[in-house]
């Protein structure tokens, strides 16, 4: 009886199992590749959602800017980090920094001396900005 009992319990469980089997399909979601078509507004508005490319300056080229202008750019950065290499070595070294008024390009440099350091004062004549640096020394 045993015995009996075992085999139409398995055979139960495995008409049970197909009983409730189906047939696994697949549908693509993309209608390019046989999806349904209704999804092509969602796919598109996701897409341009993780699309920042275009927002982006890193991937375009400016060709309106003008050599001579980035030349002049570059010219006033490189004098402005030897002044600043400057002030650095006097504080540190044997140079001496000249006191005295000095124009490069759009900036206005005054550097003079005080009781308790160096004061350096530059001044931008496009924007009007003004910053003050004061070098104490040691």
């Amino acid at each position: 009886m045993n015995i009996i009992c075992k085999t139409l319990f398995f055979v139960l469980l495995f008409v049970a199992g197909k009983a409730y089997a189906q047939d696994f399909v697949y549908t693509p979601k993309n209608p390019a590749f046989g999806g349904n078509p209704y999804n092509y507004s969602w796919l598109l508005s996701s897409a341009q959602v993780q699309n920042d490319k275009e927002e982006d300056s890193r991937y375009t080229y400016d060709t309106t800017s003008d050599p001579l202008k980035d030349f002049a750019e570059s010219l006033n950065q490189q004098i402005l980090s030897q002044l600043a290499r400057k002030i650095i070595s006097n504080q540190f070294g044997e140079d001496a920094l000249t006191s005295g008024t000095y124009l490069l390009g759009n900036y206005q440099i005054e550097i003079g001396r005080k009781n308790d350091g160096i004061s350096i004062s530059i001044l931008d004549k496009v924007s009007g900005s003004q910053t003050n640096v004061s070098v104490p020394f040691l």
